[in-house]
């Protein structure tokens, strides 16, 4: 049976993801980074099984190339590369790249929606992208490529969604670069006000988690889709300020259907949790304990959030699990020794 061979050129967390992903999906995997720190981190956690010299040596004998680099590398590459294998790439705006890649045979352009806030292949792992959308986009590429990468990333655990290269970049700016900026930009007025920043709890939190993202390739993602995203400021600018002309009104129907609406939209969106909330001591070993009765109850754990104590160790831990499993762990953490709250 002939070897099969993929080349994955860019080793940090995507790629190198999609390097573990590969082998075990029994690919030989040959990868290039012009970063010999990417490679050896990449080794470390076996996300390949050759590294190349070179980025022609590492495509010479596959059938399948990976491009998992920023998008203006991807379409420096895309303008020289030369090869009859099938190529992806990753990077998270397809207009341009799907433009530069259409002179190649066998190109799909496709972009995972997974990743991390840290960068790099040290927090690679082929589960990345299990249960994550991953979409495939369909400009000039042939049926078969679309169904072969479709296969490919079904594999992977992901959920392929296909669409043209236009439909995923408005997409990706309301629902991923639009937030990000928000964020950014919510994290810079509250830190501008000390009292704001003083009572910033598990709300904040949550809503300006991607800010602590390294900008790396951010700046040149939001420049490359720029349009789409002027749209998408310009459209939540739009809903702000009627909201704002609701509060001055003293609209409270307003107001209330507004979130009443927003609130039935994201239950929606993800399959129905209980949160049980516990206290955590500045001790050791509570998340062993906490360990231990997720495991005897054998609930199916959907999320954690942890709100840290103002000062010290400890705080609130939050575990969401299926509405009908929820009595089950609070008796489990109970018999742990923890403090429940309502």
């Amino acid at each position: 049976m002939t070897e099969r061979v993929a080349a994955v050129l860019g080793t940090g967390l995507i790629g190198s993801s999609v390097g573990v992903a590969l082998r075990a999906e029994g690919f030989f995997v040959v990868a290039w980074d012009e970063d010999p720190s990417h490679l050896d981190g990449a080794e470390a956690i076996r996300a390949f099984d050759r590294r190349a010299a070179s980025r022609d040596q590492a495509i010479e004998d596959a059938e399948l190339v990976v491009l998992a680099v920023p998008a203006d590398a991807t379409m420096a590459i895309l303008s020289e590369l030369d090869t009859s294998a099938l190529v992806i790439d990753v990077a998270g705006v397809k207009a341009p790249i799907a433009a530069a890649g259409s002179r190649l045979p066998h190109f799909v352009p496709t972009h995972p929606m997974a990743g991390a806030e840290t960068s790099g292949p040290q927090g690679a792992s082929g589960s990345l992208f299990r249960g994550a959308t991953w979409v495939v986009v369909t400009d000039h590429a042939t049926a078969e490529d679309i169904s072969t990468v479709v296969t490919l990333v079904e594999g992977f655990g992901a959920v392929p969604v296909q669409m043209t290269a236009d439909e995923h970049d408005l997409a990706v700016a309301l629902a991923s670069h639009l937030p990000h900026l928000t964020a950014s930009a919510l994290v810079d007025i509250v830190a501008a006000h000390p009292d704001a920043l003083s009572v910033a709890a598990g709300g904040f939190r949550d809503l300006t988690r991607i800010a602590a993202s390294k900008a790396q390739w951010w700046p040149e993602v939001l420049i490359e889709n720029r349009l789409a995203i002027i749209h998408a400021i310009e459209e939540l600018s739009g809903r702000l300020a009627t909201i704002a002309t609701e509060l001055r009104n003293g609209d409270r129907d307003a107001i209330t259907l507004r979130l009443d609406t927003a609130a039935d939209v994201r239950r929606s969106m993800a399959a129905p949790v209980v949160g049980v909330r516990l206290v955590l001591e500045d001790r050791p070993g509570q998340m062993a304990l906490v360990g231990a009765a997720l495991s005897s109850s054998s609930v199916d754990l959907r999320d954690l959030q942890l709100r840290h104590a103002t000062h010290g160790g400890g705080g609130v831990l939050t575990l969401s699990v299926r509405p009908d499993e929820a009595d089950r762990l609070a008796e489990a953490l109970r018999l742990q020794g923890f403090s429940l709250l309502d």
